[in-house]
């Protein structure tokens, strides 16, 4: 399908937008030395940071935004591991506002959610962050109130290792990417809620239905549009919003803008690669050059050498370049959806360029995307994923062959929540809060094997059964750790994945997990509701951590939506297939009709926030509390 793109994808954004990221050169015990044109950096121990409202000029509109100390980007700040840091954030606009350190270890009071971990920063008034740094590598931070961080409340963050990285480079940028709408976010959220396609002008027509026809066959392309039709959904639905109304960004530039990284050649260069979008994810490459990744979420990871990543809504990755001739690199991050791109360029001066390449074909979503794989018009077999009329996404009459009464034992997944054989099965299964209402499922007595044995039939909560925020639920949904996703498959090219990365260091707890806790990640497409369980956060109850215990969390996609999801306070540590260790993360991307599992250490007293970080996902319901309790 070929893509067309319009004004804004090409905008030259170069007025209040200005700030450039870069870290420029640093060497201890020097603070990060500024490159032409990146001045914006903050060192020390002691910050003042004001949120108000700025013009700004991005499409050739003015509007105004709201940002921190009036950049855009925020000013990167660059602490010391093991220093306390002190940042007075003073309220400038009308009202509330927030800013949380996103993936940093602090006291739950010092997070920054509103409602949960303080009071909030009221309008006219100054909070005082005050906390030890416990960590090093790249993060950022963004405001948690009031859709603030799509208008621009966001900024990188580095924080410099006690000890000498496990790799030498020459300089040091941050290359943050971020997505930016002349709208009020709250009328984005209205329309999606109106029409959740809103902004998807890809949608299939007549002329491809004949042209399916031609190459596929009249049934076949009947099939697979009554599939379509029955999960309430278009294969062309990559992204709820997208470059109709989104111009991405490179360290606050379009892409005419043309963000610029100075180097040497044979220098190595860290790029400190942060998605500070509200919904885009970001596929990245440098032609021309390899990208060794060494650090994913701010933490050290054995090294892996790619053309190309995914970055997920929140995700942060190192890489380094070592650019060898006296030339110009373009930097290009493309969305998803393929209809736009933001781009910037490494270069040995200011004013070059080099050629910016055509985006890769705009790809339409497969039964296999879906969590569905190796599904054809005819029959199916393992991963479908069943919509809540109960239908999926193939004609149950056509299974040919499959005999039922073969399956001996195997859970069936009805739409009760509960297996169709003997559901004595899911006895033990208990609320970690105490209630059945909107809690996850604690299987404190099922080890990983256990878990993965349940896995090729997958059972379900009973709250999404009947519920009129549910429309589809994963059958047999798997981990796809070595998938690199919708778009970058068998593409030509090198693509991380997240089987690729693995932390620098052992498990940092090294206990099993005493329990597990199963929550379903659930929506409804066409009502624009997401949610945990098919219970939105207003009717939740919070999950319960006691202080000090290791838990397995399990995360199964019942969407057909890609959702990267964010606990504070805590770190994720990703499992493999085999129940062991693989790497650190405060951020992990679940695929449609994915399941995936990650160990907790219940290390930080409080109220912490868990979410989808895709903006309007969250503020739709997909939100819960985590409380850990002595």
């Amino acid at each position: 399908m070929q893509t067309h793109f319009g004004r804004r994808t090409f905008v030259k954004g170069l007025g209040a937008a200005g700030l450039a990221g870069g870290l420029g050169l640093w060497r201890p015990p020097v603070w990060a030395i500024s490159s032409p044109g990146q001045p914006n950096v903050l060192a020390g121990t002691e910050f003042d940071l004001d949120i108000g409202q700025t013009p700004i000029n991005i499409t050739g509109q003015s509007r105004t935004a709201t940002l921190i100390n009036g950049t855009l980007p925020g000013p990167i700040l660059r602490w010391r591991e093991g220093d306390e840091v002190t940042l007075r954030v003073a309220n400038k606009l009308r009202e509330q506002t927030s800013i949380h350190w996103h993936g940093i270890l602090l006291p739950s009071n010092m997070d920054g959610v509103p409602g949960l971990s303080f009071n909030g920063i009221d309008a006219g008034e100054t909070f005082t962050y005050r906390f030890k740094v416990k960590q090093h590598g790249t993060y950022w931070y963004h405001s948690h109130s009031a859709m603030q961080e799509q208008t621009g409340v966001y900024g990188p963050l580095v924080i410099d290792a006690k000890d000498p990285a496990p790799f030498a480079y020459d300089r040091d940028y941050v290359v943050m990417l971020s997505d930016w709408t002349d709208e009020d976010p709250r009328r984005v959220k209205a329309k999606l809620k109106k029409q959740s396609n809103y902004y998807n002008f890809h949608q299939r027509t007549i002329a491809d239905f004949f042209r399916d026809v031609k190459t596929q066959g009249w049934s076949a392309t009947i099939a697979d549009r009554k599939m379509w039709a029955e999960m309430r959904m278009s294969p062309t639905d990559l992204a709820d919003v997208s470059a109709y109304t989104y111009t991405y960004l490179m360290n606050g530039l379009a892409p005419n803008g043309n963000w610029t990284g100075i180097f040497r050649p044979g220098e190595r260069i860290r790029l400190r690669f942060v998605n500070a979008s509200a919904m885009t994810y970001f596929d990245v490459r440098i032609p021309g050059l390899k990208m060794t990744v060494v650090a994913a979420d701010g933490q050290y990871v054995n090294p892996v050498t790619v053309d190309e990543f995914r970055m997920a809504v929140a995700e942060t990755y190192d890489v380094i370049v070592e650019p060898e001739k006296a030339s110009a690199y373009t930097i290009f991050a493309q969305s998803m959806d393929r209809t736009g791109f933001a781009r910037g360029t490494l270069a040995v001066r200011e004013g070059m360029a080099a050629e910016v390449p055509a985006p890769d074909p705009r790809p339409l979503l497969t039964m296999d995307d879906m969590g569905m794989g190796g599904m054809d018009m005819s029959s199916a077999n393992d991963g479908a994923l069943q919509t809540m009329d109960g239908t999926s996404a193939t004609d149950h009459n056509a299974m040919p062959g499959m005999d039922m009464s073969s399956m001996n034992g195997e859970i069936l997944p009805t739409m009760d929540g509960m297996s169709g054989t003997d559901q004595g099965a899911m006895q033990g299964m208990e609320s970690p809060s105490g209630t059945d209402h909107g809690a996850a499922a604690d299987m404190s007595s099922m080890d990983h094997g256990s878990m993965s044995a349940m896995g090729a039939m997958q059972s379900h909560p009973a709250t999404e059964n009947g519920n009129p925020l549910v429309d589809a639920q994963a059958m047999s949904p798997t981990p796809r750790l070595s998938d690199p996703g919708i778009g970058l498959r068998n593409n030509g090219r090198r693509v991380l994945t997240y089987a690729d990365l693995r932390s620098a260091f052992p498990d940092p707890d090294g206990r099993e997990p005493t329990r597990t806790i199963e929550l379903h990640l659930t929506g409804h497409m066409e009502k624009f509701a997401w949610s945990f369980d098919g219970v939105k956060f207003a009717d939740a109850q919070p999950i319960r951590l006691k202080y000090g215990e290791r838990v397995r969390l399990v995360l199964v996609n019942d969407t057909m939506m890609t959702h990267p999801i964010h606990l504070h306070g805590m770190w994720s540590d990703l499992e493999g297939e085999d129940g062991k260790f693989m790497v650190r993360k405060h951020t992990i991307d679940i695929a449609p009709g994915s399941k995936r599992s990650y160990r907790v250490t219940a290390d930080a007293l409080g109220r912490w926030a868990y979410h989808c970080h895709l903006l309007f996902h969250m503020e739709t319901g997909m939100f819960r509390e985590v409380r850990v309790q002595e």
